[in-house]
């Protein structure tokens, strides 16, 4: 069998696997995009952090996720608190297959780190049934926050999809309802609100991922009455912050930042580029924890939702709501180095 990228951490203290040498791993470790810059150190705090199944001698991440301070953020609408990092499942949890028990490790972990809000979506595959199974086998449903999103026309065909979140997600009420993409958005509203004045959602919104849909989002959060909106948002795709997030702080919206990694675009740029020394000033160890850390520094984010299911990758992402964040300063630089990349 493979080894598993999620694996390597656990080599650094348990012993190669067997056939498996020295030279094999590093280069591994090299070319793990995601912690460019990984040393003894890091290896360790992942160790401290992840209770990996699949190992012989697994170390408990229960303590030391209670030691954990993860930022969290309040949604306006209620005063309700939600940590900051949350978990998207777009592409990484659409089918299952042989990765399920990687897939349960990465929700095993994002709980015990402190996440809660997972938003996934009945385009995305099988996602929903496969996070509705897992949370359920993990016992961790009423540790979570779950957002789905209804993308449909006409009023009967939206309940219909609506009627398959419950079913598949196992939650109830489902915690948040979203208009993916805007499709059919005055309808899926109305019926949001007959959801939610019937006790089956918690909180509606609405979704878009592409700055070329930021007018019409702003029109709909100027005129209707939403919980959370959903936008792309990161230090390379830094648009909301021109109209939308200020139009958001002012409206008592929440919300949810997706794209933090462009898709993966952002990895394929910063390949072979070293992440520059001024980011351990706010602790800051990867590319992914870059970008995350930028986006949660802005006020009017409640959470983000980096997809992943690699669970050294969720620990990498987790990481960025601990620890200092970069001033506005700082942000700056990392704006103008965008423009480098």
């Amino acid at each position: 069998m493979g080894t598993k990228p999620w694996q390597f951490a656990a080599y650094i203290f348990s012993g190669f696997p067997s056939g498996y040498t020295s030279s094999g791993l590093q280069l591994k470790i090299l070319n793990m995009h995601r912690v460019p810059q990984i040393d003894r150190r890091t290896i360790l705090k992942l160790m401290l952090a992840s209770s990996l199944s699949c190992l012989s001698r697994p170390m408990a991440a229960s303590n030391t996720a209670q030691k954990r301070s993860i930022l969290s953020r309040t949604i306006p609408s209620t005063g309700e608190t939600l940590p900051a990092v949350g978990l998207g499942t777009s592409d990484e949890f659409e089918s299952a297959g042989e990765n399920i028990e990687q897939l349960r490790e990465v929700l095993r972990l994002f709980v015990d780190l402190g996440g809660r809000l997972i938003d996934t979506a009945p385009g995305y595959g099988n996602a929903e049934q496969v996070l509705g199974d897992l949370i359920n086998d993990l016992g961790i449903t009423e540790k979570t926050f779950v957002a789905t999103k209804v993308r449909t026309r006409g009023r009967q065909s939206g309940e219909n999809q609506f009627q398959t979140s419950e079913r598949l997600l196992k939650k109830r009420p489902l915690d948040l309802i979203q208009v993916h993409s805007l499709v059919d958005v005055k309808t899926q509203l109305d019926n949001q609100r007959s959801w939610k004045d019937a006790g089956r959602v918690r909180y509606i919104g609405i979704t878009h991922s592409r700055v070329s849909a930021f007018k019409e989002l702003e029109q709909l959060m100027r005129m209707e009455r939403l919980d959370f909106v959903q936008l792309n948002y990161s230090f390379t795709e830094p648009d909301a912050e021109e109209r939308l997030l200020p139009l958001a702080a002012d409206r008592g919206i929440a919300v949810i930042a997706n794209r933090p990694f462009e898709n993966g675009a952002l990895f394929r740029r910063v390949k072979n580029k070293t992440l520059p020394d001024w980011a351990a000033e706010f602790d800051c160890e990867s590319w992914a924890q870059f970008s995350l850390k930028y986006i949660l520094t802005h006020p009017a984010v409640t959470c983000v939702i980096p997809a992943t299911s690699n669970p050294l990758h969720l620990v990498d992402n987790m990481e960025a709501g601990t620890g200092s964040m970069p001033d506005e300063d700082m942000r700056r630089r990392m704006r103008e180095l965008a423009t480098d990349l």
